[in-house]
């Protein structure tokens, strides 16, 4: 893998720059935010991830090893690929993302393009708690707060209030007490497995 770029930028983009390595100039795909800080002339480094697809060869590039780590973590939730990550990371850094999931925003997550509420719904689910780390954030639940985050999780999978609900009150039968300090991932797929077998 092409770990990283080092060399005088010879030409920006929207969305990407040529960055001259041992006289090769090499096309980088990197965030809009990064883009508009790249000067021509002036040597850069970026760290970088080589997307490697049937028909093509990508190379995505960010301004730290934190960024380019938080693109690979994205690409791990099914239904995200490279375009998507990258323009979640035009939107925001790596520790707004994770803010962002820790605690839930889906409102800000949807601004994403091409994530739409069930990407939000996976995105969080899968990696809520990989990331609390990063937010300083939580995984546990306080009070009825776990109610209304398997609700939002389980309506942006597409299911309607009623279900929800149904599915709630089994999975508040089954944990009782215990739900309060149980992970939203563990409650959710409690909960799919409940709608499951109805």
């Amino acid at each position: 893998m092409i770990a990283s770029v080092k060399g005088p930028v010879k030409h920006v983009g929207i969305s990407s720059a040529v960055i001259e390595v041992g006289g090769v100039g090499m096309l980088v795909n990197i965030p809009a935010s990064l883009a508009a800080s790249l000067v021509v002339g002036r040597s850069t480094e970026l760290f970088t991830q080589l997307v490697v697809r049937e028909d093509s060869l990508t190379l995505y590039g960010f301004e730290s090893m934190a960024a380019r780590e938080f693109f690979e973590l994205l690409q791990s939730v099914s239904g995200i690929g490279p375009k998507v990550a990258q323009s979640a990371l035009s939107l925001m850094d790596d520790k707004e993302l994770a803010s962002a999931i820790a605690h839930e925003d889906t409102a800000t997550l949807e601004r994403i393009p091409g994530l739409g509420k069930k990407g939000v719904a996976r995105l969080i689910l899968e990696l809520k708690e990989k990331v609390a780390h990063l937010s300083g954030g939580t995984t546990m639940q306080t009070g009825a707060a776990w109610r209304t985050s398997l609700a939002s999780a389980l309506m942006g999978l597409g299911y309607s209030q009623k279900e929800c609900d149904a599915a709630m009150d089994k999975v508040s039968s089954e944990l009782g007490s215990t739900a309060v300090n149980t992970p939203l991932s563990e409650l959710l797929k409690s909960a799919l497995q409940n709608l499951g077998r109805g």
